[in-house]
């Protein structure tokens, strides 16, 4: 499929994992794809990929918590391409997790930086992409998780972040949807990145198998297959929606 012809996407966080996928996805679906990452020469190899598979992209180094390099993501993005069609955030801090806790044990340093990664780095995604996003009738796709409302007895920084990225994206689409302008986000289940996939005891495995409705555990194949579809045409009439791609995980 050429769903996405002519349209300029960014993924943030794109130099491995899902966003990695994600990026080879819409690519290959015929989208100009800008590669930010905070890791430079990650996003290098992912672009240098695409164009060697006969796609279109250009790496971009990106911070998202820091509002001077996200503005500089969304510039190199419309002056490599004329504009932008749309942005998949999909950037965490997946280190500060490991430290995550309690509310009454969790480290406030972990908590905030949590946040600025988490919420406050999406909300400055949002803030400078908007303004071209708009110029188009643009989409943004979020990542977040089924940890928003799962009610965890732990990872509050996370659980909190995430609810707060769904409250961002519903607003995005409140107040702009009459302006032609999309936002949803993804909820994955566990999904099995490369990274993953040879680190995952086969016991936890099993009993993360076991709470699906699914033969199988998730691939970063299958979270690039939605965002694919909801940046595409075919995802016209999709907006403000949190859409959980878990194997039938959590019934919504």
């Amino acid at each position: 499929m050429r769903r996405l012809e002519n349209k300029v996407i960014a993924v943030v966080g794109a130099g491995s994992g899902i966003g990695a996928v994600t990026a080879q996805r819409l690519a290959s679906e015929g989208a100009s794809v800008v590669v930010a990452d905070i890791n430079t020469a990650s996003a290098r190899s992912v672009a240098a990929g695409i164009v060697a598979d006969g796609g279109q992209a250009t790496a971009v180094h990106c911070d998202i918590a820091d509002e001077a390099s996200v503005a500089a993501m969304v510039r190199a993005a419309v002056t490599a391409y004329g504009g932008l069609d749309g942005i998949h955030v999909n950037a965490a801090d997946m280190r500060a997790i490991l430290s995550d806790g309690d509310a009454l044990e969790v480290p406030l340093d972990i908590f905030d930086r949590t946040l600025s990664v988490n919420l406050r780095g999406h909300l400055l995604c949002t803030r400078h992409a908007l303004p071209e996003l708009l110029k188009r009738g643009g989409s943004i796709v979020y990542t977040s998780s089924g940890a928003a409302d799962m009610g965890e007895p732990t990872r509050v920084s996370y659980a909190v972040s995430k609810a707060g990225l769904q409250a961002l994206m519903r607003h995005v689409a409140s107040r702009w949807g009459k302006q032609g302008m999309r936002a949803n986000a993804i909820a994955p289940g566990l999904v099995l990145t490369e990274q993953l996939r040879d680190h995952f005891p086969e016991d936890l495995r099993q009993a993360t198998l076991a709470i699906t409705r699914s033969p199988r555990l998730g691939t970063s194949e299958d979270i690039a297959a939605m965002v694919a579809m909801l940046m595409s045409d075919d995802g016209a009439w999709i907006n403000g929606q949190v859409i959980g791609v878990d194997g039938g995980a959590k019934f919504r």
